[in-house]
């Protein structure tokens, strides 16, 4: 495969899924810092920030979740998963779900008129953050990456 070839690059069977899965996984880190910032120093626009990040990451786990799917079925035929595969699958799954959860809470809140989401957002954002490092990790590792050397 050449680097250069724009056509190859997009076509690749699996290229989309390693591209795009950078922006929920970044947006969802910033917002969650935001978050914490906003909480603690009660400030409104960093609350803002969060939730905007919030949308934006939500919004963003539909194309990664559908070229992941797309990967496996081009790379590997639809065949069964097994091993790091599948525990990858049900992680991103897993992780797409709680980056909206974590959105629909700050939703609601703002629907609402309240101006402060429920305080048991912040351990769900902790928990949702290690999630996707261990997507993330797995995922290294079915890509070659995180191989040692």
């Amino acid at each position: 495969m050449n680097p250069y070839n724009i056509r190859e690059a997009l076509l690749a069977k699996h290229a989309q899924h390693i591209v795009l899965i950078h922006f929920p996984i970044a947006l969802f880190l910033a917002g969650v810092a935001f978050d914490y910032v906003a909480y603690f120093t009660k400030r409104s626009a960093f609350a803002a920030a969060a939730y905007y990040n919030f949308v934006v990451s939500a919004i963003s786990t539909v194309p990664v979740v559908a070229t992941g799917l797309l990967a496996w079925q081009f790379q590997l035929g639809g065949q069964k998963l097994k091993g790091i595969l599948l525990q990858h699958l049900l992680l991103g799954i897993t992780s797409s779900v709680m980056i909206c959860l974590t959105w629909y809470s700050h939703f609601r809140s703002r629907r609402a008129s309240e101006q402060v989401p429920p305080f048991f957002r912040l351990p769900v954002e902790l928990l949702a953050v290690a999630v996707i490092a261990m997507t993330a990790h797995l995922g290294g590792y079915i890509t070659g990456v995180n191989i040692p050397s």
